[in-house]
């Protein structure tokens, strides 16, 4: 199986090929660069469900467009959305702060705007992740997967994506980000939540 990931990040690459080998699909994963791909993507959608679907579809134009065929086209939306802030970041959640923002930055200004909800129940968040598979039949295929938790009150280390070092996932006290590796790695997530459906998708279809 052929697929192309809607990213230029070869980390994230690396780590779809993980999740993807470790729910039985052997895919052979090409970048946005690999396929020479370099057009800006607007991504004005309202939900992750629709920004995915609009990276989606611009990569599918594009394959047509250049006669790339027989593979399919996966991308992904993520973000963290807070309870009490309406569901903020949701899908701003790379822009929170600016274009430009560091993790930081990003971070700095969430627990600013949680500092007056002191109690846990108040701190209450999902990390999401909606992915979107078009294949080469042009058939679409929506996985989305969902990970609770609380907002820390202070941030753990910093690295890695942007918001595991204040994601306190349930059962745990500390963030992400200050889980040892084995640890975090058993700790399901959201993108591994989104890709166990997918499989199960593709698996249905034979396609493995």
């Amino acid at each position: 199986m052929e697929m192309i990931y809607g990213t230029s990040n070869q980390n994230k690459v690396k780590a779809m090929v993980k999740i993807l080998g470790e729910n039985n699909i052997n895919a052979k994963l090409y970048t946005l660069k690999d396929i020479g791909f370099n057009k800006e993507i607007i991504e004005d959608g309202k939900t992750f469900e629709e920004n995915s679907n609009i990276k989606a579809m611009a990569i599918k134009k594009f394959c047509e467009e250049n006669n790339i065929e027989d593979k399919i086209i996966l991308t992904d939306d993520a973000g963290l959305c807070i309870d009490k802030l309406n569901g903020e970041p949701g899908v701003y959640s790379a822009r929170y702060a600016g274009e430009n923002a560091t993790q930081l930055q990003i971070l700095e200004k969430v627990l600013n705007k949680m500092k007056k909800y002191e109690n846990i129940e108040d701190r209450t968040c999902t990390f999401v992740c909606v992915l979107t598979a078009i294949l080469p039949n042009g058939e679409k295929i929506i996985a989305r997967g969902e990970c609770k938790g609380t907002v820390a009150k202070n941030m753990g280390r910093l690295g890695g994506l942007t918001y595991i070092p204040i994601f306190v996932p349930e059962g745990f006290e500390k963030p992400l980000s200050d889980l040892d590796e084995k640890t975090y790695e058993a700790t399901h997530n959201h993108r591994d939540l989104a890709v166990k459906k997918l499989a199960k998708e593709l698996k249905n279809r034979n396609i493995e």
